[in-house]
C-alpha cells in the first residue's frame, strides 16, 4: 500500500495528467472552429478529432455547455498569458504600441485567430457563453485603452476609445479579406496607426 506522501503524490500527478489532457481537448476545439468553422464543432466531432470516445470526452465535460465554458476560460487565459509575455517590462505601453499588439495578434497566433476570432463572433450569436466571452475580451482590452488615453488627457475617452476598439476590432474579423480587395494588411495597419499619431502625436521613445 501507498504511504499518505506517496498517496498524495500519485493523486497530485493524476490530476496533473487530467489538467493536461482537458487543454489537449480544448485546443482541439479551437482547431476545429478555426478550420473547418464553428458550426462543425460537437461533442462527437470533438471526442473523433481527440482520438477518444464519446464517453470518455464527457468524463471531462459532461455537456455541451460545460464544455464551451471550459474552452472560453482557455482561449481567454491563453491571449492573457500571451499579452503578460509580451508587454514591456522597462517601460509603459504606449497606445500605438497596444494597437499593433491588437493588429499584428502575435499572441492569437497559437489560437489560429485570423481564423478563429470571426468565428466566435458568428458562434457568439447562437451561444451565450461564447457571448460572454467575446463581451470579456472586449471589456478587458477597452480597459487598457481607457487608461493609456487617460494618460494622453482625452477630453472623450469613451467614445474615442469605442472608435479605436471597433477599427481594430474590425480589422481583426477582416484581416482574411483584406487582400480580395487589392491591398495587403499591413497597409491597412499603417494606415491605422498613421489615425493614431496624428490624433495624440508619436510615442516618445526615451533612450535607453
Amino acid at each position: 500500500m501507498l504511504n499518505e506522501a506517496e498517496q498524495k503524490q500519485s493523486d497530485e500527478e493524476k490530476q496533473s495528467a487530467g489538467y493536461d489532457r482537458k487543454q489537449q481537448i480544448l485546443q482541439q476545439a479551437v482547431e476545429i472552429v478555426s478550420a473547418e468553422g464553428y458550426s462543425n464543432l460537437s461533442m462527437r466531432a470533438l471526442a473523433r478529432a481527440s482520438g477518444i470516445t464519446l464517453g470518455a470526452l464527457q468524463y471531462h465535460f459532461s455537456t455541451w455547455e460545460d464544455m464551451l465554458r471550459a474552452l472560453s476560460v482557455y482561449i481567454l487565459d491563453q491571449y492573457e498569458r500571451s499579452w503578460a509575455a509580451m508587454v514591456p517590462k522597462d517601460r509603459p505601453p504606449t497606445l500605438q504600441g497596444f494597437m499593433r499588439l491588437v493588429l499584428e495578434d502575435v499572441p492569437g497566433s497559437a489560437l489560429q485567430s485570423g481564423n478563429l476570432l470571426p468565428q466566435l463572433y458568428a458562434m457568439s450569436q447562437v451561444e451565450p457563453i461564447i457571448e460572454e466571452l467575446q463581451t470579456e475580451i472586449f471589456n478587458r482590452y477597452i480597459y487598457v485603452v481607457e487608461k493609456l488615453l487617460a494618460d494622453l488627457q482625452s477630453h472623450t475617452p469613451r467614445a474615442e476609445v469605442l472608435a479605436i476598439m471597433l477599427m481594430l476590432r474590425g480589422s481583426r474579423l477582416l484581416r482574411g479579406e483584406i487582400h480580395k480587395w487589392d491591398v495587403e494588411a499591413d497597409e491597412v495597419y499603417d494606415v491605422i496607426i498613421g489615425m493614431a499619431d496624428a490624433k495624440y502625436g508619436k510615442p516618445k521613445i526615451k533612450p535607453s
